[in-house]
């Protein structure tokens, strides 16, 4: 890999906001970085402010399937959910490497670098198995390479059909497939996938609802040492039914099973107690907010905020790509702040971009940041068009919008270009994808 330079006129770095900023660029690797430089000979110019690269925490790749398709009759959960297994019911390796290779360069798009995939789509339908049991995992770590993007794959563990107060529920027929009968075949399984350059393996639970509390700790365990995400306390039916029958709330529980701690991630955190919150910032758990997700399912908006102040760090999903937008997740980190306590400011732009770029919480703790010797990530955010013209460039991520990002560069290689995926016609792709899964 040769080397290569980009020259910025503005850039948000660590130290903050800079002016004419040179990045040279060897193997994949930031060896240099400048500032107040005029473009060297040769240099890749880049249009408006270049930020590093985003991190999506928390994605099901085959949910963007259901974008424009679950509103019927007002769109409540239940029509949402009936959409869900139908699509889960209709994918094999072969469709799901479509719709994953066709979202995942939607995300590059967007000024995505890094997916963290919550992969509970393991088997054939009614829970036969591939003959490579990780077919479906495969699909996706193909889809991302060919996308561009890295993959962390967060396997995910889910044994019960639902909790209600007399306990957990048997899998209904549409859920099979996503279980592997209990957690030490789930454990086995995943212990065939290996880490690669541009893949990390991880693991997940997939909630307090799907996973008993006796199995806890045998996914903790397994894990160990690797990012574990977890859904939390999406909705409050989720704490009701813990507290009936277990006596603790979801976090609670997750805090005596050993499953919270600096490597694991708790998505959505939107419904907690103030122990809860105390209890996630204690144990240094990151707290995966998805605010597009959360406000599309009607689900609440979560103490992002209080978390963060209890010692939470915080990351962002899109989730159930309603919409597939980092800088705008960003936004509304923010703007639903507002709308709960009735007071602005309450982010900084940098905690916000911070948020945005949590690589660390996916296991790759050498990208997300303009610093040398990273991975050389840049995502050129342009500053010339109808929503950014006119604003500071530091305060970006509270104008723009994923369509108007220009430029993507991952591993120093050259992804999106001018507006455009090296794929082609992104949208186009997902037509073709999703479009036989509704027939």
């Amino acid at each position: 890999m040769s080397p290569a330079a980009y020259f910025a006129g503005h850039a948000l770095l660590p130290d903050g906001p800079a002016a004419g900023v040179t990045f040279e660029v060897a193997a994949g690797r930031f060896t240099a970085i400048r500032t107040g430089s005029r473009p060297p000979a040769g240099a890749t110019r880049l249009s408006g402010v270049v930020l590093p690269g985003l991190a999506n925490a928390h994605s099901h790749a085959f949910h963007r399937a259901l974008r424009g398709r679950t509103h019927r009759g007002g769109g409540t959960f239940w029509t949402w959910r009936e959409g869900m297994y139908r699509v889960a019911a209709a994918l094999d390796p072969d469709s799901y490497l479509a719709l994953a290779q066709a979202t995942y360069a939607e995300m590059a798009l967007a000024g995505i670098t890094t997916v963290g995939e919550f992969h509970y789509l393991h088997h054939a339908p009614g829970g036969r198995r591939y003959a490579d049991p990780n077919a479906m995992g495969a699909a996706l770590i193909q889809a991302a390479a060919e996308a561009g993007i890295r993959l962390t794959l967060l396997d995910t563990c889910y044994l019960a059909g639902g909790l209600g107060p007399p306990g957990h529920l048997e899998l209904g027929p549409e859920q099979l497939r996503f279980t592997d009968g209990d957690a030490d075949g789930w454990a086995a399984r995943v212990a065939r996938l290996a880490d690669a350059e541009s893949v990390r393996i991880g693991a997940a639970v997939h909630s307090v609802r799907a996973v008993p509390r006796a199995a806890l700790p045998v996914v903790a365990a397994a894990a160990h040492g690797r990012p574990l995400h977890v859904h939390l306390s999406e909705q409050p039916a989720e704490n009701q039914a813990a507290l009936a029958f277990y006596g603790r709330t979801p976090t609670e529980l997750l805090d005596e099973a050993g499953v919270l701690g600096p490597l694991t991630s708790a998505v959505h955190a939107t419904h907690l107690t103030a122990s809860d919150i105390a209890a996630l910032g204690r144990t240094g758990t990151t707290c995966c907010l998805c605010p597009t997700t959360e406000r599309d399912l009607a689900d609440g908006i979560g103490p992002a905020r209080a978390l963060l102040d209890a010692g939470a760090p915080l990351s962002l999903g899109s989730d159930q790509h309603a919409v597939i937008d980092l800088i705008e997740e960003a936004r509304a980190l923010e703007m639903h702040e507002r709308l709960a306590t009735l007071h602005r400011g309450r982010f900084s732009p940098e905690q916000l971009l911070t948020a945005a770029t949590r690589h660390d919480s996916l296991g790759w703790t050498d990208a997300g940041s303009l610093a040398v010797g990273g991975r050389a990530d840049l995502v050129a955010v342009r500053t010339d068009t109808a929503r950014t013209a006119g604003a500071d460039p530091a305060q970006i991520l509270l104008a723009a919008t994923a369509a108007d990002v220009d430029t993507v560069v991952v591993d120093g290689q050259p992804v999106v270009t001018g507006g455009r995926h090296r794929l082609g016609d992104v949208g186009a792709l997902l037509g073709a994808a999703i479009e036989p899964l509704w027939r």
